[in-house]
């Protein structure tokens, strides 16, 4: 049981890892994060195509990766 959440705890953080750096970056530098920071996050802004994929990917595997981090500490007591 170990060693098979062991494989899916490296598998998740590498889709993780490739989904987190595949998307593509938000920020518009220190003016924009003044500015436009309340705009971008209270704007309606949604996402289409690639990166809404990109986005659910990353959702899900870090929902997967945190559920087997709590697995492999409560096998390990």
């Amino acid at each position: 049981m170990k060693t098979a959440l062991m494989i899916v705890m490296i598998v998740v953080s590498l889709l993780l890892t490739f989904s987190i750096l595949f998307q593509s970056g938000n920020s518009a530098g220190l003016s924009g994060s003044i500015g436009g920071g309340a705009e971008q996050l209270f704007g309606k802004k949604k996402s289409s195509g690639y990166e809404a994929i990109l986005s659910r990917i990353t959702t899900v595997c870090a929902v997967i990766f945190f559920v087997v981090a709590v697995a492999l500490t409560a096998i390990q007591k």
